[in-house]
């Protein structure tokens, strides 16, 4: 599920935008929906990663069984839109970057995986290298 979402990522960057995808699962490991940060591309300050997946899943009759899978911890933003619609798992690709709500959403129930993947790791750390000040405009820092 995480290479839907290291996809996505790696389709970010090779738009000139922020390499953090996501995509969403349901319970069987059936894709519902991907998507990529489009916050540079689109001058969409809400076009994270988690929420351009959710848009392309479509409304649904229930998040609670389905999987939301990021390759960064998601932030407030994200993590508030995981509580709002129910989502019960989410996995994270990486959480060394940025913490964002992850503890959080584990004080609320949510399942949070972190696995850790420097495959996730490696691919932002160069990004944020080569553009600090895009990224810390993207976390609220600019």
């Amino acid at each position: 599920m995480l290479e839907v979402a290291i996809a996505e990522a790696r389709k970010g960057l090779a738009e000139g935008g922020i390499p953090i995808g996501a995509a969403i699962f349901d319970g069987s490991g059936k894709l519902v929906g991907a998507g990529h940060n489009r916050r540079v591309q689109n001058g969409d300050p809400s076009l994270h990663g988690e929420t351009d997946a959710f848009r392309n899943a479509g409304r649904q009759g229930s998040y609670r069984k389905l999987i939301m899978v990021t390759t960064l911890a998601p932030c407030w933003y994200c993590s508030g839109l995981v509580r709002q619609f129910g989502f019960s798992t989410v996995i994270v690709g990486e959480s060394r970057n940025f913490q964002g709500g992850v503890d959080w959403l584990r004080s609320l129930g949510v399942k949070v995986i972190d696995l850790d993947s420097q495959e996730c790791v490696s691919l932002l750390r160069e990004y944020i290298r080569a553009n600090p000040a895009v990224w810390n405009e993207d976390i609220g820092l600019g």
